[in-house]
Order: structure tokens, then C-alpha cells, then sequence
């Protein structure tokens, strides 16, 4: 019995070692929300952002879902001065709708990329030749995915943005279309793995190694780009959006991660094992982060959202009576913690649109996959991708 004691006092003492110090981050990070920028507004461009804006749109087999994102960029004003997409010989017709809207609106050209190199990854690939190919009149390049859907007025406001606030890289959190039960259910805890591991969108990090970004909307001067060799120093990554703004920021150029959902939605996947697939191997971001960084994040997101739900669970199911002060403080600070999360929704809501979902009400009860999303992260940190997007790669474009 005394051992037994000793163990119900041990194993809470040690779960609050573990679990404080990561409360006291998690806390430091959520309490900059208040002091963050706006999101995004549309906006009309001014004269002098006339054909200041290249777009490039890299894709591979997009026929299913780019019609909305070629509408939303016929919508865009004369700060777009070309629409380059670049295409890596898709074999659905991606092209040809392209080619179609390029009838009603000449800014349009596709091109196809090049034969890919062992070292690159699809993605960064597509988006160097593109800006290779892009005007050098243009001021901005905007990197933006076959996924998204673009409000009318979103490059205005975008650039004018980022003029205002001295940007020399900005990108977007975008609104997430949610349609099935499961996602509905795994996408946001996904999601808040990000939200518990970096500042709130809107917010200036100072640290580089720390910067986000969100490839779906990514624009940058040309100047920088071109500064930065384009996407060289992200070639070999799966996560080339946050592994460029991250070397952008070391360099010494102002970089932003705002939030966009005013202006931008994207429909990502189709349902939760798609979310889980595709999604969850790119959320550790290890191809821009250091071991040591790797880490640490798994260890704030173990602490703070995989535990809570799991130790009160299990106390809920195993209660001992009476409760030792450990035992109480630990209770305690899970109780904590989970609210908080369950606040957080309220928080995101505002990025979900839920209009055509099936079983939307599961979004609520999203902190119940918390566990789950945690261990994806887990799973996802120790596995280097062999297939994206229908590309197969061998170790001299995972390394």
C-alpha cells in the first residue's frame, strides 16, 4: 500500500513537471492575440499598383478543383499583371482549363516545368519556374495553390497590406471549407497544432527559426525573390512555404503571417483520412525546423493538447479517494488546460466555413481528437515522405 502511495504522488508530480513549463509558453503565445493585426480586407487597387502583381499557380492533376481559384483570379483588378500557371504534365485536362479561361482573359498562360531535378520536390520546382518566367516589371510575385478560392479584392488588399505595414513577405491563413463528419472532427485539432506551437497569425515574430508561412498565398517582392536565388534554398523541402520564409526572415527582411480568411478559402482534402494522409505529413515542418526545435514542439504539444483529455479521462475511470494534493493540482491543471482549448474554438471559428458540412456540430467536439492529431504530428516527425501528390521520390529528394 505505501508503495503504491509513493507511485500515486510520483507520477503526478512528474506529469506536472512536464506539463507546467509548457502551460506557461503555451499562455505566453495566446496572450498576444488581443495585440494582433486585423484580418485582411478586401480592397480596390490604386493607380500605382497597376501590373505590379505576378501569379503563379503551380499543378499536378487540379482539374477537380481549380475552376474556383481561375473565377476568383479573373476577378482580381489590374494589380494582376499576368497568371502564370505552371504544370507538371497533368494527365486530367488541368491545362486545357486553363487554356479555356485564357480565351476570356489573356493573363492566363500555362506553361509546363521542366523535367524535375533529383535534388527538387514538385512543388518548389513548379514555383522557381515560374518566377523565372514571370515579368521582372512586376513588383510582387503571389505563389498561390490550385485549392484556394479568392475573394474579389484579395491581391489588393494583400499588396496594400504589405506596403502599409512594411512587409517584404506576407502570407495568409486562409478560411477552411469543411464538407464531412470526420474532418469536421480531426481538421481542427489539427489545425490548433500549429496554434499551440507558434504565435497567432497577425502577430510579428522576431525569431526566424520560428517564422510561419502558408504557401496556399504567398506573396513577396520580386526583388527579394530574386535576392534569395527564388526557391533554391527550398528545394529538397515538403514544406517549402515555411522553409523560404524562414531563410527570407534570417536574411533580415520583414516577413508576416496575417489572417486572410476574409479574402481566401480553400478546400484542402476530402474527408478525415485525406486530412490525415496528406495534411498530418507536413505539420511537423522538420524539413525547416532543427532537431532541437522538432523537439521541443512535441513536447508542448504532448503537454498542453495530447494529455489533458487522457488524464482526465483517466481519472474520471480510476478516481482515487481521496485525491493527495499532487493528484489535485494535476486535475486542476488539465481541467485548465482543457478549457482553455474548448475557448479556442471560438477563437478559430471565424477560419471554418461550415455552411455545407455534414455533422458541422462535430467541429465543437474537435478537442475530443486531440490525442489522435498529436500523434499524427508524432508519426509524421520521424517519416520522410515518399509520395506527394502523385510523385514518387527516392532519398535524393527526401534529403
Amino acid at each position: 500500500m505505501a508503495n503504491a502511495s509513493i507511485v500515486e504522488s510520483v507520477i503526478p508530480l512528474i506529469l506536472l513537471l512536464i506539463q507546467l513549463p509548457a502551460t506557461a509558453i503555451l499562455l505566453s503565445r495566446l496572450l498576444k492575440g488581443p495585440g494582433r493585426l486585423p484580418p485582411i480586407q478586401p480592397q480596390q487597387p490604386t493607380p500605382e499598383l497597376f501590373g505590379n502583381v505576378s501569379v503563379v499557380v503551380p499543378t499536378l492533376n487540379e482539374a477537380g478543383r481549380i475552376t474556383p481559384l481561375l473565377s476568383g483570379l479573373s476577378q482580381q483588378s489590374y494589380e494582376v499583371r499576368e497568371i502564370i500557371v505552371v504544370d507538371s504534365n497533368s494527365q486530367d485536362g488541368t491545362p486545357d482549363l486553363v487554356k479555356a479561361k485564357q480565351q476570356k482573359d489573356p493573363r492566363f498562360r500555362v506553361m509546363t516545368d521542366d523535367p524535375l531535378p533529383a535534388e527538387w520536390v514538385g512543388r518548389p520546382w513548379a514555383l522557381h519556374n515560374g518566377f523565372l518566367h514571370s515579368c521582372e516589371d512586376s513588383e510582387w510575385f503571389l505563389g498561390m495553390d490550385a485549392d484556394t478560392q479568392p475573394h474579389p479584392g484579395l491581391v489588393a488588399g494583400l499588396v496594400q497590406t504589405a506596403i502599409a505595414q512594411g512587409y517584404d513577405l506576407v502570407s495568409l491563413s486562409p478560411q477552411f471549407i469543411l464538407q464531412y463528419p470526420g474532418e469536421c472532427l480531426l481538421q481542427p485539432a489539427l489545425l490548433m497544432t500549429l496554434l499551440y506551437r507558434f504565435d497567432p497569425a497577425g502577430i510579428r515574430t522576431e525569431q526566424p527559426e520560428r517564422v510561419m508561412a502558408n504557401g496556399q498565398c504567398f506573396l513577396c517582392r520580386r526583388a527579394v525573390l530574386a535576392a534569395v536565388g527564388g526557391y533554391t534554398s527550398a528545394s529538397s523541402s515538403f514544406c517549402d512555404d515555411v522553409t523560404l520564409a524562414r531563410y527570407i526572415a534570417a536574411q533580415g527582411y520583414k516577413v508576416g503571417f496575417l489572417d486572410g480568411a476574409k479574402v481566401l478559402k480553400v478546400r484542402m482534402y476530402e474527408g478525415a483520412l485525406e486530412t490525415w494522409k496528406e495534411w498530418g505529413r507536413s505539420l511537423d515542418l522538420k524539413d525547416a525546423s532543427t532537431s532541437g526545435q522538432i523537439w521541443g514542439d512535441l513536447w508542448i504539444l504532448s503537454a498542453v493538447q495530447g494529455l489533458p483529455l487522457l488524464i482526465i479521462l483517466t481519472y474520471l475511470i480510476f478516481l482515487p479517494t481521496p485525491l493527495s494534493v499532487p493528484q489535485m493540482l494535476l486535475l486542476g491543471l488539465n481541467g485548465f488546460l482543457l478549457l482553455i482549448r474548448f475557448g479556442m474554438l471560438l477563437a478559430i471559428a471565424p477560419s471554418y466555413d461550415r455552411t455545407i458540412a455534414k455533422g458541422g456540430w462535430l467541429f465543437w467536439l474537435s478537442p475530443l481528437a486531440d490525442p489522435i492529431a498529436v500523434l499524427r504530428i508524432f508519426l509524421s516527425a520521424f517519416r520522410t515522405p515518399r509520395e506527394w501528390r502523385g510523385r514518387k521520390y527516392g532519398m535524393s529528394a527526401e534529403s
